[in-house]
């Protein structure tokens, strides 16, 4: 499996802690909350039929649907499980390849009234207007089963991941917080950005955007002229909250001007 991950590093150079991909899967399904769902037509037999679908997570990270017994794609799942729930990143900006989404295969299952009560709470949760219909006769809480996943986060960063990983795997502390971090960072850090990639990553750079953060440390989109490339920049310790990232951030820039740049 190969990764984009911007100029070569050195053979000696140590890897850069990163979440798993089963991580970032739970994380990207956790932050979402409207996927695409595809399901198997009964009306053209063996066509896929693709439908917007909002979405919660149960504890284990796995979809629950409130659909309607009018809905073609809850007649679809009546007469054959298998569907697909597609999830992209929210709230990005660019190339849309570059971003990261999700693939979750499985089999729908109705559930019961009592497995119903707990993803009633759940979804409501996620999504307070489906109050108004939820107790309707014809609506009823569907959950997707998942037999494979599928991730990628970028270019040439993409793998399956088993469904006991992914189960197992929690979403990152940061989840919440991190795009308001990233907005932050690249409002009003810019040379902070620069100075990152330079004394943590030795790379020279016009210009530093960071696109992703999550616990162990953050990604930088780097220009130099024409060359465009990324690079992954490790914390000195795990983060958890956003004034921890703060602190560290802070720690990491005095770092950069304490220490002396070498001579041209």
């Amino acid at each position: 499996m190969s990764r984009h991950a911007g100029p070569p590093r050195a053979p000696e150079a140590p890897a850069v802690p990163e979440p798993t991909f089963a991580e970032r899967a739970r994380t990207l399904a956790y932050l979402g909350r409207t996927g695409m769902l595809a399901t198997v037509s009964r009306r053209h037999a063996g066509h896929p039929f693709a439908s917007v679908m909002p979405y919660a997570l149960d504890v284990d990270g796995r979809p629950l649907f409130l659909i309607s017994a009018m809905a073609m794609h809850t007649q679809n799942l009546a007469a054959d499980r298998r569907a697909s729930l597609l999830v992209t990143q929210p709230d990005c900006s660019g190339d849309p390849l570059a971003a990261g989404r999700l693939t979750l295969m499985g089999d729908g299952h109705a559930l019961d009234p009592v497995e119903g009560r707990d993803a009633r709470a759940a979804y409501l949760a996620r999504h307070p207007r489906a109050g108004y219909w939820v107790d309707f006769d014809d609506f009823a809480f569907w959950r997707l089963e998942p037999v494979d996943v599928y991730f990628v986060g970028g270019f040439a960063a993409m793998d399956w991941v088993t469904p006991a990983d992914y189960q197992a795997a929690s979403p990152d502390p940061l989840a919440e917080a991190a795009t308001g971090i990233v907005e932050h960072m690249n409002r009003d850090h810019a040379d902070a950005l620069i100075a990152y990639a330079r004394h943590y990553a030795g790379e020279t750079a016009d210009e530093a955007t960071m696109v992703t953060v999550d616990r162990l440390g953050f990604t930088l989109r780097l220009r130099q002229g024409d060359r465009l490339s990324s690079v992954r920049i490790a914390f000195p310790r795990e983060v958890r909250t956003a004034e921890q990232s703060r602190e560290v951030l802070i720690a990491m820039l005095r770092r950069t001007l304490d220490t002396p740049r070498p001579s041209p």
